[in-house]
């Protein structure tokens, strides 16, 4: 809808763009001032949380094919950089791999990177990387960080200046690129020179950054038998058909990357064997080429021979790949990763994940559909129904459709839910020797599947399958994990005359998520129990061990035992089951008639008392040791005053204990929070308390909270 006259609102107009290379000149001149080889500008799209590189300087784009778009949580040091504010410094290989595993896996060679973003105080615009050979000090100096910072604080103005004024910044080349190379002289310029690399007995060439042949000596051509026109412009692994081999260009990669001189030896058919050496630059290579001496047949390996494909996925991206699908969790992280980094690689649009349950399908996810419930459709639909998903799953074999006429001449039910695509790629997904599942690439336009493109999904699919079965035990054990905890903590808490109550449990995100930690309200009479403990450990012996505790506990009030009892005869209990684990724990007697708790305290966490006018108490109540350890250990009670408007909290180490946090401080922090929303609902007091625990992505141990709030009245 366009604004009419009386409107009100003024037309939104889109200023002149900028009107120079702004991002290249930026990138080019931070290298110069800093003496780095390559680098690049990564500009933030829009609001979501992506960067997308906008000008690379140095190498070729390829290099960095996985990383051209990359997510601000992703694991690369332009990410931290931009969604940290900070400068990401990676000194060599083994910073690298510590730090990014993930990049050493990729480009395992010596260099070094300084990541900054580039913002400003009020937004981020993107981020900028650098790069040095191998040879840079493992350091970055105190000049080399000003000159970073400064640039990248300019290039940041220099954006939001362009965005208030509503200028676009246009797309620019790659300022090293030297772009398609046309009629290229035979010569290297003087005549003598020429005349001097052409009597050289080995033979020579000029690469560009992209690898490009730019010269060839006679020499040159002869050992490759290739002819200088069909070299010159072309790259040279794409030319010289026994040199099209992933591991001769990973040479390549490697020596403009290291800036470090660099070799290997390969076979010209039949019985050949030539050495190549390569000599990098900022500009390009020099590659000398000539007879290898002493190799054998038994020597290097013997690349394939015939003219190979070109590359779907380069084999950088497929170790990226690699390296990221091992980093998958849950059945949702493939599929997520399958959708942003695979599914984009291969030109695909849309996928899904296919299951099996009991002989029917599981739809496990999809992503990229305009309308979902085309792929949920699929759902529970039998293994023997005439569709490709069920027909792969089936059968563990692979199909191509080029046009939706080739699908409807195999399956023409297909026809009857069409899902809007032109063509289609159903992968079986096979782990272990057997079925895990099945993806399903779709792609918007009829789509040709050459025989190495076929080759190539079918490998990826072998990836995926790994992570699908591993990503699917781990579903299988975390609901498993949630069954069991659920099992054995209680659904609800009872009504207690007098006491109105609340709690909270947050499994530790490491292991299974199941842990020992519990907390239960018995309504014995004449008077109700509390209680709240922590059985050591985060797996299935502990949870088992904490349902048994709490059991007793339960027994031993219903049968009248007094506090201090309760908690001898569960120490004894715990002695004689001969577990080797200890627990915690805290016991309570109420009695919100009396305005009275009596308490009874095995080695856990001092509960806090919050008085009706604010005041918050650490109860240090006197005790015993842990349950399990002595046989022998008696347990002192203390009686608290708990009048109407009170509120106990009792909670498990877990709420208070944080790396490089004193417990003191932490329990103070509680209390100060308890004390300022301790007058709030009971239910947004616990949420409160735990907030911070809830929302954090990694808990290393259990966390339980027991609220209590005393009552007037009987």
């Amino acid at each position: 809808m366009s604004d009419g006259p009386g409107s009100g609102r003024a037309p939104t107009a889109v200023g002149a763009p900028v009107g120079h290379p702004l991002l290249s000149l930026a990138l080019t001149g931070m290298m110069d001032a800093v003496g780095a080889h390559s680098g690049a500008v990564y500009l933030r799209v829009g609001d979501e949380p992506v960067l997308d590189m906008a000008v690379m300087a140095g190498l070729p784009r390829s290099f960095a094919a996985p990383w051209e778009r990359v997510g601000l949580s992703a694991p690369v040091p332009v990410a931290d950089a931009a969604r940290e504010r900070r400068l990401v410094w990676v000194g060599g290989e083994e910073d690298m791999a510590r730090s990014y595993p993930r990049i050493a896996v990729v480009l395992p060679y010596p260099f070094a990177l300084a990541a900054l973003p580039v913002a400003t105080e009020s937004k981020v615009y993107g981020a900028v990387f650098v790069t040095w050979p191998g040879s840079h000090p493992p350091e970055l100096s105190d000049g080399e960080r000003q000159e970073l910072e400064s640039a990248c604080e300019r290039l940041g103005r220099r954006l939001e200046r362009a965005a208030a004024e509503n200028r676009p910044v246009l797309p620019e080349t790659d300022p090293l690129d030297t772009g398609p190379i046309g009629a290229v002289a035979d010569t290297l310029g003087p005549i003598e020179a020429a005349r001097m690399v052409a009597r050289l007995p080995y033979g020579l060439c000029s690469l560009d950054l992209n690898g490009r042949v730019t010269f060839a000596n006679a020499a040159a051509t002869g050992l490759l038998g290739v002819a200088a026109s069909r070299l010159l412009g072309t790259q040279l692994w794409a030319s010289v058909p026994w040199l099209n081999d992933p591991m001769y260009e990973e040479r390549h990669r490697a020596a403009l990357l290291s800036q470090e001189a660099t070799s290997f030896v390969a076979l010209r058919p039949p019985s050949d064997w030539l050495s190549f050496r390569l000599y990098p630059s900022t500009t390009g290579i020099s590659l000398r080429i000539s007879r290898a001496r002493g190799v054998s047949e038994t020597g290097p390996a013997r690349p394939a021979r015939g003219d190979a494909p070109t590359r779907l996925v380069s084999m950088s991206q497929a170790l990226s790949l690699a390296g990221a699908l091992t980093e998958t969790v849950s059945v949702q992280d493939v599929v997520r990763l399958v959708a942003t980094e695979i599914a984009p690689a291969v030109g695909s649009q849309a996928l899904a994940l296919l299951g099996t349950r009991v002989g029917r399908l599981r739809v496990l996810g999809h992503h990229g559909y305009p309308d979902p419930q085309v792929v949920e459709r699929c759902e529970g639909m039998p293994l023997t129904s005439p569709t490709p998903g069920a027909h792969v799953l089936a059968h563990g074999v692979p199909a191509f459709f080029d046009s939706v006429q080739q699908l409807e001449r195999l399956y023409p039910a297909r026809h009857a839910t069409p899902d809007g695509f032109a063509a289609w790629a159903y992968l079986p997904l096979i782990a272990s020797g057997r079925p895990v599942g099945a993806c399903v690439l779709a792609y918007s336009e009829p789509h040709a599947f050459s025989t190495h493109e076929r080759a190539v999904l079918t490998s990826l699919a072998g990836l995926i399958a790994q992570a699908l079965d591993r990503a699917l035990l781990y579903d299988t054990k975390h609901q498993l994990a949630h069954g069991l905890q659920a099992a054995l903590l209680p659904p609800s808490l009872p009504p207690l005359p007098g006491i109105e109550a609340t709690a909270r449990y947050l499994p530790a995100t490491r292991g299974m998520e199941i842990g020992g930690d519990f907390y239960d309200l018995v309504p014995s009479r004449p008077l109700p129990a509390a209680v709240i403990g922590d059985v050591q450990g985060h797996n299935v012996t502990a949870a088992g061990l904490m349902g048994q505790i709490r059991t007793a506990v339960r027994a031993y009030t219903t049968v009248g035992q007094e506090p201090a009892e309760v908690m001898r005869s569960t120490n004894r209990l715990l002695i004689d089951l001969g577990a080797e684990l200890f627990a915690s724990c805290l016991y309570l007697r109420l009695d919100p008639g009396h305005g009275r708790a009596v308490m009874a305290r095995a080695g856990h966490p001092p509960p806090l008392l919050r008085r009706p006018d604010g005041r918050v108490r650490v109860l240090d109540l006197a005790g015993g040791p842990l349950l399990g350890i002595d046989g022998e250990a008696t347990y002192a009670t203390t009686e608290v005053g708990l009048s109407p408007g009170s509120v106990l909290a009792l909670y498990t180490d877990g709420l208070i204990e944080a790396p490089g946090t004193d417990i003191e401080d932490a329990v103070t922090a509680l209390g100060r929070r308890l004390g300022e929303s301790g007058d709030r609902p009971l239910e947004e007091v616990a949420d409160g308390l735990v907030g911070y625990h809830a929302a954090a992505e990694e808990r290393i141990d259990d966390v339980a909270l027991l609220l209590l709030r005393a009552h007037e009245g009987p």
